[in-house]
């Protein structure tokens, strides 16, 4: 009789390429579970008691069973308040000494330049990930004063807040998933960004209009790739494309990609394999 009144979680382990972590995360919300965190090998997603879909799940695996490595473990473990023991785990980030990035119950007593609070849901972007570090690293070396950015694939939003703190005049922000149009919208109220509007959708289905001093992505290789007709259309002569979500090894692809649309080299950042990309549209 007692054990009908336990009380578990349902915990998925995944373990994969993290340049496919954000778009499985995504893909695993759909089946109900929604509550995500990070780890050195994928990610673990959580659900209350078994209320997720299996069928949907074992689509997922097939779907992306190209990608490698790429394994599912099952377990249950026993109900806890995941957003409590996320907040036991993360720690402030601090990027290149000007950069303080922390949840809302973080007390940090040292002022930096640019302090951008982050509260993530299910949205990739806090500042932890080598990509996101290496984004905001290379925004501060970009003028932005007066500036119109656009931030494809925004996540958190937090390179959208990270933009207005420099000095944008106007951030166009989207992402494919509602959870990050939801949470973006949250960081950039908490943050006083009020000049940062995000829409639900990929490049393609949002409504842009007019053209771009800026353009940030952060996003992976693939859909980069995909994007730079579009990413070129939209930005100005002369104006800035930042790119990252993808290793040191795939920049020569990306310049050899982006060359025929008039976009060239400025420079590239790297953090341990993974690199940040900075093209101009000539």
């Amino acid at each position: 009789m007692g054990n009908r009144s336990i009380q578990y979680t349902t915990r998925l382990q995944v373990i994969c390429d993290p340049e496919f972590a954000e778009i499985l995360m995504a893909e695993i919300a759909e089946a109900g579970f929604d509550t995500f965190m990070e780890t050195e090998k994928g990610f673990e997603a959580f659900v209350e008691g078994e209320h997720f879909d299996q069928q949907h799940l074992d689509q997922v695996k097939e779907k992306y069973q190209y990608v490698n490595p790429l394994l599912f473990f099952h377990d249950r473990i026993e109900k806890k308040n995941w957003n409590e023991e996320w907040e036991k785990n993360v720690e402030p980030i601090i990027v290149d000494d000007k950069c303080l990035v922390r949840a809302a119950f973080h007390k940090i007593d040292k002022k930096y330049p640019f302090e951008i609070i982050i509260t993530p849901k299910m949205s990739f972007g806090t500042g932890h990930h080598q990509t996101t570090h290496l984004m905001l690293s290379a925004q501060m070396k970009i003028d932005h004063r007066g500036k119109r950015v656009m931030d494809a694939g925004c996540g958190t939003a937090i390179l959208s807040i990270m933009a207005s703190k420099l000095g944008a005049t106007e951030v166009e922000a989207f992402d494919i998933d509602e959870w990050s149009v939801e949470n973006g919208n949250e960081n950039a109220a908490n943050n006083n960004s009020t000049n940062i509007h995000i829409q639900l959708g990929a490049i393609k289905e949002v409504q842009l209009t007019g053209t771009f001093d800026i353009i940030l992505a952060n996003i992976n290789k693939n859909i980069l790739l995909a994007e730079m007709k579009e990413y070129a259309s939209y930005l100005k002569l002369g104006g800035k494309l930042l790119l990252s979500g993808f290793y040191v090894s795939d920049i020569p692809a990306l310049i050899s990609y982006a060359t025929p649309y008039g976009l060239a080299e400025v420079s590239h950042q790297q953090r341990d394999t993974w690199a940040c990309l900075l093209l101009a549209k000539q």
